[in-house]
């Protein structure tokens, strides 16, 4: 099977190889300009320095492995990552309140649902936000049509706080840090909160989903998304119970008096 590439092109949404982009504006001839151009560079490269240290000694004290074969190097080396079907293409999804639905790919394949059990489940392995959002980001590269996100922002389904004091972190969250440093849009953890303790979803039938989840959600810091355009970050989309929830929550006009958000795409590694 044909290797899906990695990297970041140059003229996907703006952004380098490196994924960082670089607005520079300064007037044609300016004296100032080759000097400007340099300090930015040297940042960038000490930026990308210290960066590069820091992984090397982390990995030379904790080596990571690849959770399908066991080559050191990543917990998913480049070769099983081929053998992974990431879609190539996208159609259109419209639900109640969801504007549209991207996933990298399906669900079912084991590989697939041992990273993201690592991932949620203990030992908890907190890197693998990297591992799951390049799926993701692969797939947005694959797309002939690529999507224009810039004018969005991201939010992360939240958990509750009792499962997030267990876990030590949200894992939509995670995935939406690394998508938010690829498309260059921010994002915002302090808007949605789920108020409410549920059972797992995963021990529930569609219909005592649906009921399971209502009301668990709560939006903060209203004035935040007034006629927002909002891309809601979460792991698997299953039955789409929880976000269909989050989106609702998101989308109605708030008891300050604010509009809700004006539209709402959802973005997971997998689909159920």
């Amino acid at each position: 099977m044909l290797e899906v590439p990695t990297s970041i092109p140059k003229d996907f949404l703006g952004i380098n190889s490196n994924g960082v982009q670089i607005i520079y504006r300064a007037s044609e001839g300016s004296e100032d300009e080759d000097e400007a151009l340099a300090s930015s560079t040297l940042l960038l490269y000490h930026k990308s320095m210290r960066r590069k240290a820091k992984n090397f000694i982390l990995d030379l004290l904790y080596p990571k492995f690849c959770f399908n074969c066991g080559r050191e190097g990543s917990y998913l080396c480049e070769d099983c990552k081929s053998t992974l079907e990431i879609l190539q293409s996208h159609q259109k999804y419209i639900f109640k309140n969801l504007k549209d639905l991207y996933f990298a790919l399906p669900y079912q394949k084991s590989l697939i649902k041992n990273l993201i059990q690592q991932f949620k489940y203990q030992p908890f392995i907190k890197e693998l936000a990297r591992n799951l959002s390049s799926l993701i980001i692969t797939h947005f590269q694959l797309l002939d049509n690529k999507p224009n996100f810039f004018d969005y922002t991201l939010i992360p389904i939240p958990l509750e706080k009792k499962k997030l004091k267990w876990r030590g972190f949200n894992q939509a969250e995670e995935i939406g840090k690394e998508l938010s440093k690829f498309l260059k849009i921010s994002l915002l953890n302090n808007v949605l909160a789920k108020i409410k303790e549920t059972p797992p979803q995963v021990e529930l039938s569609d219909e005592e989903r649906k009921e399971n989840i209502k009301g668990a959600f709560a939006v903060r810091n209203e004035e935040l998304i007034k006629n927002k355009k909002i891309l809601l970050v979460d792991d698997v989309y299953t039955t789409g119970s929880t976000m269909e929830e989050c989106a609702r929550v998101l989308k109605r006009p708030t008891e300050g008096g604010y509009p809700g958000a004006k539209e709402i795409i959802g973005i997971v590694v997998a689909r159920g």
